[in-house]
């Protein structure tokens, strides 16, 4: 049975007095770097998702940290992956011997087809290579295709570790949980894999440049009384719901989790979190980059960093006042304008795809 949700932290202030004690008090340095750069799945505009490559060459930048996403295997491995279908990112369809196990499943409430991790064991997901999500905006990126596996995630903090080595400085790395209580309601132990390979490099203590996420709740409020590493809380869209919440039929939206109430209750387990860009720069009528929304002041307020993503060079993805005079979807327009709006907007660091431009925009401030 998993642990119960917290059904809506603004009319449930019962809960919000958990036993938890308060991550404010409980909070050391971290050697968090502000306003910093996270690379999303690594360089992921150049190179493609969650490959050793991307993350080294998002290192070479000089980015801050690292982000990636986990998910787990059959034989309960975490690997980099943003999602646990892999046909999207990975040549698991051209694969004769794993054709039988494609499949439709229930996955955090959305019905998908595919292949998925939980059903394939690590060796068989190290018969997969990577390719690019987006071959039609980064034809640059899908001409590296093929040429790198699936890390798991001790591969990924071996690489860290013996580059932050190599280059002199700390990198740090913010770990996206996926699909937890998916995961354990297929038994599979998610948080004890995690916590194993954490401290298999002894990794999990508060001087650690480690970062534990999520769009779920409860695996961070169970994470925050099992690990010594930073919590970050994610969230989407106000409309939507954290799938957790989702799947139990609880009624919390990312809404409340971001009203005052909300983080009120998210500081009892948390240090921080990260969101939508929406949630900071709504945009405006015609799509431009909008005012300021007061969650940065909030947050602050309670001593919680704020970290925003998913920022990116394409003009597909950008406000409309700061695209390109080219209307191609994939020509770059004015990132570095982006990430100076949202510096000036208070927040603590970028998640970005293109970590280069944003790093550039951060030197440039001084």
């Amino acid at each position: 049975m998993a642990a119960p949700l917290l059904a809506d932290p603004v009319a449930d202030p019962g809960q919000r007095t958990s036993a938890l004690p308060s991550r404010t008090r409980r909070r050391t340095s971290s050697l968090v770097v502000t306003p910093g750069v996270t690379a999303h799945r690594g360089a992921s505009g150049v190179r493609p998702e969650h490959t050793l490559d991307a993350y080294r060459t998002a290192i070479r930048a000089g980015v801050d940290d690292i982000e990636l996403d986990l998910v787990c295997t059959a034989d309960g491995v975490l690997v980099a992956r943003h999602e646990n279908e892999l046909s999207l990112t990975t040549d698991v369809a051209t694969r004769p011997e794993l054709a039988a196990l494609r499949t439709r499943r229930d996955v955090d409430g959305v019905v998908h087809e595919g292949w998925f991790a939980e059903d394939l064991t690590l060796p068989e997901i190290k018969l997969l290579t990577a390719r690019e999500r987006f071959p039609e905006l980064r034809p640059g990126s899908a001409a590296h295709d093929g040429r790198e596996g699936v890390p798991t995630l001790t591969e990924v903090l071996a690489m860290v570790e013996a580059e932050s080595v190599r280059r002199g400085r700390a990198v740090g790395v913010m770990l996206e949980l996926k699909h937890v209580e998916h995961a354990r309601r297929r038994g599979l132990d998610y948080e004890s894999a995690l916590l194993a390979d954490l401290r298999r490099h002894d990794l999990d203590h508060p001087r650690a440049r480690v970062t534990l996420m999520s769009f779920e709740t409860a695996v961070l409020r169970r994470l925050a009384t099992r690990a010594r590493v930073q919590v970050v809380q994610l969230l989407d869209r106000l409309d939507r719901q954290p799938p957790d919440a989702l799947v139990a039929g609880a009624a919390t939206t990312y809404g409340d989790l971001a009203s005052p109430a909300g983080l009120d209750h998210v500081e009892r387990y948390a240090d921080g979190i990260g969101v939508a860009r929406s949630l900071v720069l709504p945009p405006g009528p015609d799509g431009e980059l909008g005012e300021p929304t007061s969650l940065v002041r909030e947050a602050h307020r309670r001593w919680l960093t704020v970290q925003v993503w998913t920022l990116r060079a394409e003009n597909r993805f950008l406000p409309a006042d700061l695209r390109s005079a080219d209307p191609d979807p994939a020509a770059h327009g004015d990132l570095a304008a982006e990430v100076h709006a949202f510096l000036d907007a208070g927040v603590d660091g970028v998640t970005t795809d293109h970590p280069e431009v944003a790093i550039a925009a951060v030197a440039a401030r001084g």
